[in-house]
C-alpha cells in the first residue's frame, strides 16, 4: 500500500520532464546526469525531501584528461544550471547541495595517463542551505597532495551536513528492527560552521 501510495503521489508528476521548456532541458545538458539534475530540481519543488543524483565514472586510473573533459561536460551545465534555478525560485536557501565522490584523485598522473585513489586529500562542495557562499575550508600543499590547512575529517563533514538539515550529528536513532544506527559516525560541525 506504501509503493502504491508513492506511485501515485503528487511527486509522480516531477518525473514528467517533457513538460519543461526546451530551452531548460538545453541548459542542463542532454545527458543522464543532466535530466537527474532537472529532475532533482523538480522533485525539491515537489517537496521530496532527499534526492541523489550520480555520475559515475570518476575512477579515471587511466585516460584521465579524455575521460575528464566528458564528464565535466555533463557535469558543468547540469550543477550550474540546477544551482541557478533553486536560487530563482527561492529554494536554494532551504536545499543542501552537497557535490563529492569518494575519494580525492591523485594529483600524479600514472603509466595509463590516469589519476589513482588519494585518500589523503579530496574535495567536497556544499551549495544552499545556510552555507555561506565562496566559502573555501582548508588548503592542501601546492601539488595537492597533503591537507596543510584546516584538515577535516569525513565525520566533520557529514557532522556538518547533519547539523545544516537540522539534524542533531550526535544522536542516536533505533531502525524498526530496534538496531541503534549513528546519524554520523562522531565528528563535528563546529569547524566548519565557526568559519562561515
Amino acid at each position: 500500500a506504501r509503493a502504491e501510495r508513492l506511485m501515485k503521489g503528487p511527486a509522480l508528476a516531477a518525473f514528467g520532464l517533457d513538460d519543461e521548456p526546451e530551452a531548460v532541458r538545453r541548459a542542463y545538458g542532454d545527458s543522464d546526469f543532466g535530466r537527474g539534475c532537472l529532475l532533482a530540481r523538480r522533485l525539491v519543488e515537489a517537496e521530496v525531501p532527499v534526492v541523489e543524483v550520480t555520475l559515475d565514472g570518476w575512477d579515471t586510473h587511466q585516460d584521465n584528461f579524455t575521460r575528464s573533459r566528458k564528464l565535466m561536460a555533463d557535469l558543468d551545465p547540469a550543477m550550474a544550471s540546477l544551482l541557478r534555478d533553486l536560487a530563482e525560485r527561492e529554494l536554494l536557501d532551504t536545499t543542501l547541495v552537497l557535490w563529492m565522490g569518494d575519494f580525492g584523485r591523485s594529483p600524479r598522473i600514472n603509466g595509463r595517463e590516469g589519476r589513482d585513489h588519494h585518500p589523503k586529500a579530496q574535495s567536497a562542495v556544499l551549495a544552499g542551505g545556510g552555507i555561506r557562499g565562496g566559502l573555501v575550508h582548508g588548503a592542501t600543499d601546492a601539488r595537492g597532495e597533503t591537507v596543510v590547512q584546516d584538515p577535516l575529517s569525513v565525520p566533520d563533514l557529514f557532522a556538518t551536513v547533519a547539523w545544516q538539515l537540522g539534524l542533531d550529528p550526535s544522536k542516536t536513532v533505533d531502525t524498526p528492527a530496534g538496531r541503534p544506527i549513528a546519524i554520523t559516525d562522531g565528528g563535528s560541525a563546529r569547524a566548519v560552521l565557526r568559519a562561515s
